[in-house]
């Protein structure tokens, strides 16, 4: 699994979430952003064309040294500058309440403790400060739900460790944020079973 987890999986996954309807959310998540911004999984640099004038700097937080690659030719169209600023979403080595703004999209569901990134997120955030996410997991519905549950083995081992069952909403209201807008859907074109989406904006309580 080394080989394609470290060289196959990121560029099938730079293929996949570049889609036209995920640019359409990634528009979304990253207007209102502004000064300077932690993004917690940068991934190949797809939100890179979405960040708003307004937005001084980013820092970038992605394991992958393979998506840091992928990413070098956005970064350079960028008109932000963008600095690498750690590997691992549980352990940010930043001052705390420092940013004005935390992005996530599509990366809580693979950090293994996501109780400790969503602290690490809180941490890091002026008392003002905004975290912008959109993520995918656990549905209301049983049927769905179940399918969740029987494929989640399987999709943490060829998605990079990717859970479908995670109650993201509530996650982040136990890490001490209240949402200033969350919208839960089903995205447009994925199968139900991996498409439960939730997207919005907190703030720290």
């Amino acid at each position: 699994m080394g080989i394609y987890q470290e060289q196959l999986l990121p560029r099938f996954q730079d293929l996949i979430m570049s889609r036209k309807s995920a640019r359409e959310v990634r528009a979304r998540v990253c207007e209102g952003l502004r000064g300077d911004v932690v993004e917690i999984g940068f991934g190949s640099g797809l939100n890179s064309p979405y960040y708003p004038t307004e937005v001084t700097k980013v820092l970038a937080v992605e394991p992958s040294k393979v998506c840091m690659r992928l990413a070098e030719p956005r970064i350079a169209r960028a008109s932000i500058t963008v600095e690498m600023a750690g590997l691992n979403g549980e352990h940010l080595d930043l001052p705390s309440e420092s940013f004005d703004a935390v992005l996530s999209t599509w990366t809580l569901c693979t950090i293994p403790d996501v109780a400790a990134a969503l602290a690490e997120i809180r941490r890091v955030l002026k008392p003002e400060g905004a975290f912008h996410f959109v993520e995918h997991g656990h549905a209301p519905d049983t049927s769905v739900a179940k399918w969740q549950h029987r494929l989640e083995p399987l999709n943490k081992r060829f998605a990079g460790g990717c859970h479908l069952t995670r109650r993201i909403a509530d996650s982040i209201e136990q890490a001490g944020f209240a949402f200033g807008q969350l919208d839960t859907y089903y995205f447009n074109g994925e199968p139900k079973p991996f498409g439960f989406t939730f997207e919005g904006r907190a703030s720290k309580r």
